[in-house]
């Protein structure tokens, strides 16, 4: 009986052991993710802002003000694609809780929605055009709506190639190389302001070593991918990740706050689920994600 409970006790102090060591590997993990996310900048991903669509990539109106008044009043500063690189190569410090504010497309509801909530509470965002699609499609800005929101100052204009071609899956790699630089072309001569495209966000956030190579090649200095995570200065300038706000309207400002704030522990786990979903979709489905 005494020996069963000598074993037992033993067995006991193995498992609180144990327990106490994975506790810290998981603090360890943890705090390494923050400390990473010092460095890091949120770039928020958005595409619709209306009332009326209810697919995956709108956000609705009265959602998104309450997202951007929540950045206003919590000491979020937003920023450009450009000042983040600029605060990485030349080693200068960036406001203490950056952010960036991205729309993928050219809606015109980023123009009749989003806009008049970014001029309210004087938030900078940037929208990554699909040139061929400005001024003609109904649903998507005109160059007199680009201009109108250019001069405010407070929106930067990229680009999201001529026609929204899947890079990676362009008839040949002269057509990407097209798509990359004819975008850029068009939109800094439809601006007209002197100022250089040198981002872009890719369609569907698809990539590989050659449309990197080609991206670099046409004059970008970085690109966007549709990845969730953090932008970091550790990363390749050219398949940086984003924080998507997007999954239907869904999007409370709880979800919202988990997403911005947690991005860091939120990432990984999205990673996970993504790479279990399509071998152990029953496994993926565990893994929650807000």
């Amino acid at each position: 009986m005494l020996k069963g409970c000598a074993i037992l006790q033993k067995r006991c102090k193995w498992l609180l052991a144990a327990a106490a060591a994975l506790v810290a590997v998981l603090a360890i993990v943890v705090l390494c993710l923050f400390q990473s996310a010092k460095q890091g900048v949120p770039v928020l991903n958005y595409h619709q802002i209306n009332d009326t669509e209810k697919n995956a990539l709108t956000v609705n109106t009265e959602q998104f003000e309450a997202q951007m008044k929540y950045l206003s009043e919590n000491g979020y500063t937003t920023i450009t694609p450009a000042e983040m690189l600029d605060a990485w190569e030349n080693g200068t410090a960036l406001p203490e809780k950056p952010v960036i504010i991205t729309f993928d497309d050219g809606y015109l509801d980023n123009y009749n929605h989003a806009y008049p909530v970014l001029e309210k509470y004087q938030l900078k965002a940037t929208i990554f055009l699909i040139s061929d699609y400005v001024g003609t499609y109904p649903n998507y800005v005109t160059w007199s709506d680009v201009q109108d929101m250019n001069d405010s100052g407070l929106i930067d204009f990229e680009s999201h190639t001529l026609s929204h071609e899947e890079l990676t899956k362009a008839p040949s790699l002269d057509e990407a190389k097209h798509q990359l630089a004819g975008s850029k072309e068009a939109i800094e001569w439809n601006i007209g302001d002197g100022k250089p495209v040198r981002f872009i966000a890719y369609p569907c956030g698809e990539y590989d070593a050659d449309i990197e190579q080609a991206t670099k090649d046409a004059g970008y200095r970085a690109a966007f991918t549709v990845n969730y995570g953090l932008a970091e200065p550790s990363e390749n300038p050219f398949i940086l990740d984003r924080v998507p706000i997007f999954g239907s309207n869904s999007h409370t400002l709880l979800r919202f706050k988990l997403r911005l704030r947690l991005a860091p522990v939120l990432a990984p786990l999205n990673r996970l689920k993504m790479d279990l979903r399509d071998d152990h979709p029953t496994l993926a489905s565990f893994i929650l994600v807000p």
